[in-house]
């Protein structure tokens, strides 16, 4: 038959995550996947890909697939046996099965891989209609990531020019300006503290989170969404618990956690987003990686005068407008696939 009614159990193997403290990771290239997608890199891998994982405390409902080799944490759940199933296949059912699972996180705070093993499930069998429902999902898919990489490039870009101009000390007319135990003539050396405030992010634990428009922030960028938003955007979050001294620039408003740090949007710019991703910010506790806001407050950070100020951001703002509008088609793309994706998994429409 091509489609069955049976258990998900019957059609995938879930099996929970690894245990990876910060304090144990090693400088690697193997993702580590948690709840909440790749937030960070090892030496070593614990499974091989293609791998599907979904978060089994924090965030839940969402579903990533990587081709290679990844250590999934013990936060989530990974498909341990795909059951003679094509893998990409099981990636957008399971999108499709956990889908609404952040809305019912108030009263399930976790994610039992047994009681999933035992949902009752339709499900395409057959090879051939797995194939085409892939065939037509994964066009969004490809087009989301290649923006997603272009995304990157432009990033980087604007790093570089930061790095060209204000580390290297090749600005505008640098030929002409005196420079003096590495500052230029006009430019001041200044501790964080005279620059920006770091406020503490709120509280906002999974279960009392309500999906919305504003994203929530922790030390390893987005982590879900909530209906109302903290701040004002654009602004900076600094990882101040995990994570420590990872930088994001958000654009719209948005909810930062108890992890991190902000910046509130009076005083956050692409210059200073740029400048906080040099800073050698300090691991205070080996044991819980934290970022103690004093010894944050006393890092120096290179300011230029006016001028070169305001042509940076002449260079760096039309690179990140371009970013916005490639984050607000992706978004698209995707409203367009989670519309598409029920339709097809459940055999309303055929392929």
């Amino acid at each position: 038959m091509s489609w069955i009614t049976c258990h998900l159990g019957d059609v995938l193997t879930l099996k929970r995550g690894y245990d990876l403290p910060h304090a144990k990771r090693k400088d690697g290239e193997v993702p580590v996947v948690s709840s909440s997608g790749i937030t960070g890199f090892h030496n070593e891998a614990k499974i091989d890909g293609p791998a599907v994982v979904t978060g089994r405390y924090g965030t839940l409902g969402e579903v990533y697939y990587l081709d290679e080799q990844c250590w999934p944490l013990n936060t989530a759940l990974y498909v341990q046996d795909f059951k003679g199933n094509r893998s990409r296949f099981i990636y957008y059912f399971l999108q499709f099965v956990l889908r609404g699972m952040q809305s019912d996180k108030a009263a399930v705070p976790g994610v039992n891989r047994n009681d999933l093993h035992a949902r009752k499930i339709r499900f395409a069998a057959d090879s051939s209609i797995q194939k085409d429902i892939e065939h037509a999902i994964q066009p969004y898919d490809d087009l989301v990531e290649n923006n997603r990489r272009r995304i990157q490039l432009l990033d980087e870009f604007a790093h570089l020019l930061y790095q060209e101009w204000f580390v290297h000390l090749r600005f505008p007319g640098h030929e002409q300006v005196r420079i003096t135990d590495g500052v230029p003539e006009g430019w001041a050396k200044k501790p964080l503290k005279q620059i920006a405030t770091l406020n503490y992010g709120k509280a906002l634990k999974a279960e009392l989170r309500v999906p919305g428009s504003y994203p929530v922030y922790g030390s390893s960028g987005e982590v879900g969404t909530h209906e109302k938003a903290l701040c004002k955007g654009p602004g900076i979050v600094i990882g101040r618990k995990g994570n420590v001294g990872s930088v994001f620039w958000i654009n719209r408003d948005f909810y930062p956690i108890d992890t991190v740090y902000f910046i509130n949007c009076e005083e956050s710019n692409l210059f200073l987003f740029h400048a906080l991703q040099s800073v050698q910010f300090i691991n205070t506790d080996v044991a819980v990686p934290g970022l103690n806001r004093d010894m944050a407050y006393s890092r120096e950070i290179l300011i230029p005068d006016n001028t070169i100020l305001g042509q940076f951001l002449e260079e760096a703002n039309p690179i990140q407008a371009q970013i916005i509008k490639l984050q607000e088609y992706n978004e698209k793309l995707a409203q367009a696939r989670d519309l598409l994706l029920p339709k097809l998994m459940s055999g309303e429409l055929t392929v």
